[in-house]
């Protein structure tokens, strides 16, 4: 069976999300021939410009039948032209009408922006890039955000983070028509790290929690550079030379987390990098400040939906 994929073009789409996804099913193609059929439609058809200056061709939304069979996907992409679309009346109502009949919807990027403004993400659990993570909140409070994961499938939607987070879509698509092995040979012939799971991070939490201003910064390379110890929430205020409820309040309005949990994430981020290096489970709980490969497999399972085992299997 020839699967459609249908992606949706604006004014200045971000080129990447669908250049990334399209290279994968054409490969895809090329080790099972026809697998997919791959067409890039928008509003008016002809040249659409992408936010680099360089335009794709594509057809008129309104001259495609909606798409029919159970593996057709319709793809939304992102990019800065995203506010302006998802304010077009008329692409909306086409929107949700070739929607109607999709067997999947996926969104790339900021393309969550467009089906949200049509109203067919409601209830659903979602990601986009996240640094448009506090928009969508704001402008979309019914739909469940998940800000820091790299794919999210709730049901028939799907939805990947930022730009290169698209392939990992691509291949979780492809996985899921096509099959693991068939999956992973697309991801050795990108040249791309396959395969990265959805729970994963989109940053570093390192990044995340500290800036070069932020007085606690120095504190979070000691922790991070000493992980194995315990590192409880009095001995960080005793480093900060601040009392320990004094410390935890200011902490956690700089940071926007607890000590406990930034200290926990930074573990887990540390765990996962020796974990993807070979690294034994009982080697990285001890040097990541776990009692016990248990209870860093518990906190894998909490923070990324996935046990350290699988982590090592991809």
């Amino acid at each position: 069976m020839t699967r459609t994929l249908r992606f949706i073009l604006f004014p200045r789409f971000q080129l990447l999300d669908v250049a990334g996804p399209v290279a994968a099913f054409e490969a895809a193609n090329e080790i099972v021939t026809d697998s997919y059929s791959i067409e890039l439609v928008s509003l008016d058809g002809g040249q659409v410009a992408s936010s680099s200056g360089l335009a794709l061709a594509s057809a008129r939304l309104t001259d495609r039948p909606p798409l029919s069979q159970s593996g057709d996907t319709l793809l939304a992409v992102g990019g800065h032209g995203v506010n302006a679309a998802s304010e077009s009346a008329e692409l909306l109502v086409h929107l949700k009408h070739q929607a109607s009949r999709a067997g999947r919807l996926a969104s790339i990027c900021s393309g969550a922006f467009l089906y949200a403004a049509a109203g067919l993400l409601q209830g659903k659990t979602v990601t986009t890039h996240w640094q448009r993570s506090n928009d969508f909140r704001r402008r979309f409070p019914e739909v469940r955000l998940e800000a820091d994961k790299i794919y999210v499938r709730d049901g028939d939607f799907w939805s990947s983070a930022g730009i290169t987070a698209g392939i990992d879509l691509a291949l979780a698509l492809i996985a899921t028509d096509l099959g693991e092995q068939l999956a992973r040979q697309v991801a050795r012939q990108l040249v791309v790290y396959y395969r990265r799971p959805g729970g994963q991070s989109q940053y570093s939490a390192m990044l995340e929690l500290s800036n070069s201003q932020g007085r606690f910064a120095e504190l979070l390379d000691y922790v991070r550079q000493h992980l194995y110890q315990p590192l409880t929430v009095e001995d960080l205020a005793a480093r900060a030379c601040m009392s320990s409820r004094h410390f935890a309040r200011a902490f956690a309005a700089e940071t926007g987390s607890t000590p406990a949990k930034a200290v926990e994430r930074l573990r887990i981020e540390a765990a996962a990098s020796a974990l993807e290096n070979g690294v034994a489970v009982q080697t990285v709980a001890k040097q990541c400040g776990f009692s016990s490969p248990e209870i860093l497999r518990r906190a894998f399972l909490r923070l990324r939906g996935m046990p350290p085992s699988a982590l090592r299997r991809s």
